[in-house]
């Protein structure tokens, strides 16, 4: 693969030459808060490994994901809304015979045409796991490593009483705690796939620090933490902690393989973080399962020194369904070649704007939707270049916005922290934002994804999770 030397990397940025198809790594935290990396809050959870990626390359600041895991994963391998395809509404849990529509083109089928020819996986799944035809490997991939199922015990690796890790289609009795077994396998796989002449993609989609809340003794002891009973914050600042070791393992094989200037390295979390601890996502108002900005907008940086200047931060709305056009532009492929009729990418690629070949992005309507408790608990939002719309209460195709839904207009983007409802004062604009929210979804086929809680009782997993093969 084509190295770069410091002055033809200097040549290839100052006059905007493409380079050669990166290999790619995109970590995906899990629950990560706006307000656990120290580059937001320094003096809670020290994050140095995730503070660098961040200083060298490029922050993205407004950042945009789903509310939950399975719909923003979806949408990253699809670069396409999910309610499109029904795997908005709610995570893909335990019971569920549900997944990834198998008539979507995904991420690494897309790379394999680029030439990528290892396109790994390491780490938490959660787009269905029931048949093979949902299984990373029927998908695209041609590595898998980690669990089908999100919530696994860390340390035994466990979902609903049965062992869930797994290499390829084999169940595995690795040990370990998971967080440290995700870096260990993609740190493997990238000093592997770095010895061949081609491009890889590397897929690390951490779980932590999703619950259940659990830490190694090491990491408690990082912060002092000896109650028998630590506090869900003490918890997250030892899970964080080690997520920032793993990123830190990933960022030194890549720096030893000889191949970071043209290595493309993302990283962000699936959703916000969790209610209850209000420093997880200050100063950022809401939580994960909202589609406030504490539950939708993310950490997340960029770094790819052979193409984009880094040290920078960049203030565009952009998110999940960008990543799709975006790598496969930079891997040398038009992003709207092989997009079957009907299935229009969402997401833009956002290398013009990386490589500073544009300074600014027109601002987009960015839609966010879940209704993982019920149609009377639907959560949506709508953000213009001007206004964000947030309901919350019944499905809106009912009868749009009522007295009985929760309505919150903030003027953007002066009002990112969401302090001063102004509904009550814009009502016109409520209503035009609200016909645009109905639109959005009607989107979502008749066979979605169900609501979480459905056909939970007397579930029986199968042993160790297993999948027969295709």
């Amino acid at each position: 693969m084509l190295r770069y030397s410091p002055l033809l990397l200097t040549l290839v940025i100052a006059v905007g030459l493409k380079a050669s198809p990166p290999n790619i790594v995109l970590m995906l935290a899990d629950d990560l808060g706006w307000g656990d990396v120290s580059y937001h809050s320094p003096h809670r959870i020290e994050t140095p490994n995730i503070d660098s990626l961040a200083a060298e390359g490029v922050e993205l600041d407004r950042f945009y994901v789903a509310p939950m895991c399975s719909p923003t994963r979806a949408g990253l391998m699809t670069g396409r809304y999910p309610i499109r395809f029904g795997l908005a509404r709610a995570v893909v849990p335990p019971q569920r015979n549900y997944g990834l529509s198998t008539e979507e083109r995904t991420l690494p089928e897309a790379l394999a045409e680029a030439g990528y020819k290892h396109r790994g996986i390491f780490g938490k799944w959660h787009l269905g796991h029931h048949q093979a035809k949902w299984h990373p490997l029927a998908r695209g991939f041609t590595h898998f490593e980690g669990h089908y199922n999100g919530a696994i015990d860390y340390f035994t690796h466990e979902r609903n009483g049965e062992h869930d890790w797994h290499i390829n289609y084999e169940p595995t009795r690795k040990e370990g705690y998971a967080t440290d077994l995700i870096a260990d396998a993609a740190s493997d796989f990238i000093r592997q796939s770095a010895k061949e002449d081609a491009p890889y993609f590397c897929y690390v989609p951490f779980n932590a620090p999703h619950s259940p809340f659990q830490a190694k003794q090491e990491g408690l002891d990082r912060f002092g933490i000896t109650s028998e009973k630590p506090s869900t914050e003490e918890w997250l600042k030892a899970m964080v902690w080690s997520l920032d070791e793993g990123v830190g393992k990933i960022l030194q094989a890549i720096e030893a393989s000889g191949e970071a200037e043209n290595t493309q390295v993302w990283f962000m979390s699936d959703n916000g973080g969790v209610r209850g601890v209000p420093e997880h996502n200050a100063p950022l108002h809401g939580s994960k399962l909202t589609t406030f900005e504490g539950g939708v907008r993310v950490v997340a940086c960029v770094r790819w020194p052979a193409a984009w200047n880094g040290k920078r931060k960049v203030e565009n709305t952009m998110g999940y369904i960008d990543i799709f056009p975006t790598l496969l532009d930079t891997a040398g492929l038009n992003p709207h070649a092989g997009v079957l009729p009907g299935r229009d990418l969402d997401g833009t690629s956002l290398d013009p704007l990386l490589r500073g070949e544009a300074k600014q992005f027109p601002e987009r309507d960015w839609y966010s939707y879940h209704g993982q408790p019920g149609q009377d608990q639907e959560h949506y939002g709508l953000k213009t270049a001007d206004w964000k719309l947030v309901v919350q209460g019944f499905d809106l195709r009912r009868d749009g916005i009522t007295k009985d839904h929760a309505v919150h207009l903030y003027r953007m983007p002066d009002d990112l922290n969401e302090t001063t409802n102004l509904a009550k004062q814009h009502p016109e604009v409520v209503k035009a934002m609200e016909k645009k929210l109905i639109a959005h979804r009607r989107l979502q086929p008749d066979d979605a994804v169900t609501h979480f809680w459905i056909g939970r009782d007397g579930f029986v997993p199968p042993k160790d999770w297993s999948i027969q093969k295709p």
